[in-house]
């Protein structure tokens, strides 16, 4: 698999200047903006979102707030998706269960072929999911489509891209999927994931250049309180390494406020399983956190 190089315009991300710096964390709160540190938070005053996450010193910005005074207390229920201007992308087929599962589904179709050849391919699948604004946080509800059959969420590591190019922060992101309108045609892949309440992230943007690979995901899904689904996944099993991604989605295009790229899901439950109304789905990613919402 080739590994990214400079981008399309000539920019090599420097290795190493945007390191995991320990456990800083970024929260978009109705309160304002936060930064984590050892379990204390420390608020940016007047600090706008879009220009904060996308400015090319955003790591040390987020170092100098740590040095000021804690806030005394901390409301998780004012939490918002960390994201306002920003576009979010999405990649397909990037862990061999998702492969699996792609090409089962749509045998009938007759496209099966084509999950097996993006697999394979130097180039990855990229598809947009949402505006920021069509973005749902913590604790809000995703939707399923009313002409849907068989609905799912898919668990993904999310990396935060800056205007540059440059990944900068990982969130977690839940990108909903119609599994048998895509099965029908993959044609009908914007229909399947891109709809009201198709796409979450949060809680938080986790300041690391790139999570280890032994980073686990885990996705619980459960109905009248009980667990209907469990399954888990290191990033030992993606394919494509975020940068390849990142770079892939940077050529011949630009993302003046930064962009959110969905990595791609390897957590796929069983055919005979969909989403019901009322279904708690609750995502857990090592250094990030839990991003959990509710079908509305």
């Amino acid at each position: 698999m080739p590994r990214s190089g400079a981008n399309r315009r000539g920019r090599q991300p420097p290795e190493g200047r945007y390191e995991r710096l320990g456990d800083v964390k970024l929260y978009r709160t109705t309160k304002g903006t936060f930064v984590e540190e050892n379990e204390k938070f420390y608020p940016v005053f007047d600090a706008d979102w879009d220009e904060f996450v996308c400015g090319a010193d955003l790591h040390a910005r987020a170092r100098a707030a740590t040095g000021k005074t804690a806030a005394t207390n901390f409301d998780s229920a004012t939490i918002l998706a960390p994201v306002v201007s920003q576009e979010v992308w999405a990649a397909g087929v990037t862990y061999y269960r998702s492969r699996n599962a792609r090409i089962e589904e749509s045998k009938a179709a007759g496209g099966g072929d084509c999950y097996e050849r993006v697999y394979v391919a130097e180039r990855p699948e990229l598809f947009f999911k949402a505006t920021g604004r069509r973005v749902v946080g913590p604790g809000q509800a995703v939707r399923i489509r009313s002409d849907a059959r068989w609905s799912v969420p898919e668990p993904e590591l999310t990396a935060l891209i800056n205007a540059d190019g440059a990944i900068v922060g990982y969130t977690i992101g839940n990108d909903m999927s119609s599994r048998d309108i895509e099965a029908e045609n993959p044609l009908y892949l914007p229909q399947a994931k891109i709809y009201h309440g198709s796409c979450a992230l949060g809680p938080c943007i986790w300041l690391s250049a790139q999570p280890p690979s032994t980073t686990s995901i885990h996705l619980e899904i459960a109905r009248k309180g009980k667990t209907v689904f469990a399954g888990s996944t290191t990033l030992a099993e993606l394919k494509r390494e975020p940068k390849q991604l990142a770079e892939f989605l940077f050529r011949d295009n630009k993302f003046p406020h930064g962009v959110f790229l969905m990595t791609g899901t390897g957590i796929v439950p069983g055919d005979e399983f969909t989403l019901s109304r009322g279904d708690t789905i609750r995502i857990v990613i090592d250094g990030i956190g839990t991003l959990e919402n509710h079908v509305a």
